[in-house]
């Protein structure tokens, strides 16, 4: 196991289990947001309702946050700060229309959203959609 993951992981005051480790780690080593179904398949010994939950703990403490891509599945995401994961975090994401991969451009920030009064803003989610680079060269070469 990783000192460096155990450490985030109690940063947040999440327990390290070997199956929180392990989902977290899979999900920093996948390097862009990855669905239940994704992590499903990186982690064949551990089951889908174990990784659900162990989401559910991360989105909580606020370790992870989630992604709604337009896909039909929410995609998770590891925090890029360790200490907050807040809406000054967010990046825009590019979700590819062949390939169903969302990719995130980190250096792109959302722009900002001034709201009326009274409103007060939790999350916000930027998603454009397309063909990706991989994507787009196989059809270029066909």
């Amino acid at each position: 196991m990783n000192q460096y993951h155990i450490t985030r992981l109690e940063k947040k005051g999440v327990k390290p289990t070997a199956v929180r480790i392990l989902v977290f780690k899979a999900m920093e080593e996948a390097q862009r947001p990855v669905s239940l179904l994704d992590l499903e398949n990186l982690l064949e010994t551990v089951d889908k309702s174990t990784i659900f939950r162990t989401l559910n703990v991360f989105l909580s403490h606020h370790l992870i946050h989630d992604i709604e891509d337009g896909s039909g599945s929410l995609k998770y995401e590891v925090c890029s700060n360790e200490e907050t994961c807040s809406v000054d975090d967010m990046h825009i994401h590019f979700y590819c229309e062949k390939c169903h991969r969302t990719f995130c451009f980190r250096g792109i920030h959302v722009p900002v959203v001034h709201l009326p009064e009274g409103f007060d803003m939790h999350g916000i989610n930027y998603m454009v959609k397309g063909v990706c680079r991989e994507c787009s060269s196989k059809l270029e070469n066909k």
